[in-house]
């Protein structure tokens, strides 16, 4: 490990890497709690899989972008550390599965290298920043949002007040109105707008999906770029304090808009910006590092064999850019999953080619920005002996699903297995579909929507049958009507059947070819709304039958044994159950964050670390009095109404009015101080209480 001192330089990252290396240590050798463990692990992107002993590593790229340098750091971390598979997930993320969790300090230090990270990829933190694939060259867009959304990445990677909270928070860029970012979807979602020659944002609020989806509310119908910053400071602080923390079912900042109102959280969020430390941060797009292609002298001649089907995939997978000259071409990855060997070779291509980038898309594909439209053929030829050259990109026939049974905790039916044979059904039987972009076809292995079923116009969600002798097949959801609308609205798709999986396939059959008799030219989306729910639940409704089941039917897709129903502990975002001492040694932790900060001149830091002090350790004692708490705001008036008013405690104040500092004054070096001092009195008044009622406790005894 001393390895890492000479070859991280940021002293910042190489504390973070050592730190998980020691508490991997505590972990092994029977020191910190599991749970503990669990929370502190996610953060740093190391998450559980399906198969025991092993780990998945997902890498954190903000708005998919990954330069030729970073592609190829990442496909050798993964021949050293794994398989030599990358996965592309539907937050522009890359998955590596099967990793030992010993080695995942070593996998780090090499990724950081080339300064990829994977600090909070998981976890109760703010995910990551995905924005449109296009950005920067979309002909639709107002300006660049790349910019945008790598400042956010940045302020609040490692910032306090998101490191601990109740839930994951979601956050995404839409280049234009067209709205390919998702923001409706989302915990907070920014569209591009320019207003009066202004550049800033439609501000979306409280989206999301999982088994009860919600479409997000307008929070702004405009907010200069300036503002976008402190406006999720405030959102974040507001959601860590009276975000659900008992019932993680009900712990996404959805859940919270609903129960207080769109309204009331508006006024909360205005009234923390006096603990902000600016009230207006401009993003600098100069500083920027913005995507340029290399000067190329010589197109090299190539020859089209088939010129049919290189027609086809020109027509599916050439996307046009604002940039005269220039083209991205689009290549569709099967389910995400690809290997290094092609890594590198695509990544060499467009080092020498095109702007020595990619971009991963919300779909589960990559992008190649700024190709030159005389050199698009030599790409063709090029990416086609990487079996890269599949027509349909983004089309009705690129098919986006989760790993589902494959390697997920949650997965209860297989995804991947079902999409290849659908994507085989498209092919072989609807060719017509190519090149059709109004059909969008999702699968999840679970209800938690990370294969975003319930957002498209066609989705399958993994669920189970039990038959009347009380067997358990594989069964999908079919849902139906989905889609985005743009400019921040979107809708959601009805549940119409359950069918077991291997009839998903006649599933979808009998739905396209309804489509294609009764369509008449309308979108998916139109052609549901005129039909009905009901009318698609009685043409499918025959398929839902489990009593005529053949032994064929208990078996998944992709799998050669009989389906067994086997749901493990998630970890998406998995609430931290803590002991009364280890919550004490973190506020101690907490404090001298605090210190440091100080130290460092980063008040608004110092403060918060106070802050969650002073939470943590009331925290502490309402657990040791059996008391059930479900949020930050709680605890604090919780804590009063126990220890205060009773006078157990004397604060010489409530507890509220003490911690609630936070929000009345602006964070300069003196309330700084003052604060930090309160969080360490505070913590010696409880620990002092605690020891006190340990000790009666044992003399009763």
């Amino acid at each position: 490990m001393q390895s890492f001192r000479t070859e991280i330089e940021n002293p910042i990252v190489e504390k973070d890497i050592i730190e998980l290396r020691d508490k991997i240590a505590q972990f092994n050798n029977l020191q910190l709690d599991e749970e503990k463990f669990r929370s502190l692990r996610l953060a740093r992107g190391v998450y559980g899989q399906r198969q025991q002993g092993v780990q998945m590593i997902r890498i954190k790229l903000p708005y998919g972008k990954v330069k030729s340098n970073q592609l190829k750091r990442i496909a050798d971390v993964s021949d050293e550390y794994s398989r030599g598979r990358l996965h592309i997930t539907t937050r522009q993320d890359i998955q590596i599965h099967y990793v030992d969790l010993n080695r995942t300090p070593e996998l780090w230090a090499d990724l950081e290298r080339d300064k990829v990270t994977l600090r909070e990829a998981c976890g109760n933190t703010v995910r990551n920043v995905t924005a449109s694939e296009t950005a920067g060259i979309d002909i639709n867009e107002p300006f660049d949002v790349s910019p945008y959304a790598e400042a956010i990445f940045k302020f609040f990677l490692r910032n306090p007040i998101c490191q601990e909270m109740g839930r994951k928070f979601k956050v995404s860029f839409s280049s234009s109105d067209n709205d390919t970012g998702l923001s409706y979807m989302h915990d907070l979602g920014f569209i591009a707008k320019i207003e009066n020659g202004v550049r800033g944002f439609k501000v979306m609020i409280g989206g999301g999906l999982g088994s009860q989806p919600r479409h997000a509310d307008v929070l702004y119908d405009f907010l200069e770029s300036d503002k976008i910053i402190p406006l999720m400071e405030g959102v974040l602080r507001i959601f860590d304090r009276h975000g659900e923390r008992k019932s993680r079912a009900k712990a996404r900042m959805k859940f919270l808009i609903k129960n207080i109102g769109l309204a009331s959280f508006k006024t909360l969020v205005e009234q923390e910006q006096t603990a902000i430390a600016f009230t207006s941060v401009p993003i600098n797009v100069d500083d920027y590092e913005v995507s340029k292609p290399v000067n190329i002298d010589h197109i090299p001649k190539v020859v089209i064999k088939d010129q049919e089907k290189y027609t086809v995939w020109r027509t599916t997978n050439v996307i046009s850019q604002k940039q005269k000259g220039y083209v991205a071409i689009g290549i569709k990855v099967l389910l995400g999953d690809f290997y290094t060997d092609k890594a590198r070779l695509l990544a060499d291509l467009v080092e020498k080619y095109a702007a020595g980038e990619i971009r991963l898309s919300l779909r589960q594909n990559i992008l190649i920005p700024f190709v030159k439209e005389d050199l698009v053929p030599f790409f063709y030829q090029e990416l086609k002996k990487l079996d890269f050259v599949e027509a349909g990109y983004n089309k009705a026939v690129d098919i986006t699903a989760c790993p589902g049974t494959d390697t997920c905790n949650l997965g209860i039916a297989s995804s991947t297995g079902i999409a290849e044979e659908l994507e085989r059904v498209i092919k072989t039987e609807y060719p017509q579909y190519l090149n059709n972009q109004d059909l969008v076809i999702k699968i999840s292995g679970c209800m938690n929507a990370c294969g975003q079923h319930n957002m498209a116009n066609i989705g399958f969600q993994g669920m189970s049958v039990r038959t009347p002798e009380k067997l358990v097949a594989p069964a999908l959801q079919v849902l139906l009507g989905g889609g985005n609308l743009g400019n921040g609205k979107g809708k959601f798709a009805d549940k119409v059947v359950k069918v077991p999986s291997k009839r998903g396939p006649e599933a979808l059959r009998r739905i396209l070819n309804d489509f294609e008799k009764n369509a008449n030219g309308q979108t998916f989306e139109k052609y549901y709304n005129t039909k009905g729910e009901k009318y698609f639940y009685n043409f499918l409704n025959d398929l839902q039958n489990v009593t005529n089941l053949t032994q064929e039917d208990f078996i998944d897709w992709g799998n050669k044994e009989a389906y067994v129903k086997e749901i493990g502990v998630g970890e998406c975002a998995g609430v931290v159950i803590d002991l009364i001492a280890t919550l004490f040694l973190e506020s101690e932790e907490k404090i001298n964050n605090a210190k440091s900060a100080f130290i460092d001149k980063v008040y608004s830091s110092a403060i918060y670390h106070a802050y969650s002090s002073m939470v943590n350790s009331a925290k502490a004692l309402l657990l040791a009095e059996n008391v059930k708490t479900n949020s930050q705001a709680n605890i604090i008036s919780q804590f009063d109404e126990i220890f205060t008013k009773s006078n157990q405690i004397n604060l010489e104040t409530s507890f509220s009015d003490l911690v609630y500092q936070i929000n009345k004054y602006a964070p300069k070096e003196e309330f700084a101080k003052k604060y930090i001092n309160d969080a360490e009195d505070f913590l010696n008044k409880v620990k002092h209480f605690r020891e006190k009622e340990t000790a009666v406790t044992e003399n009763t005894i």
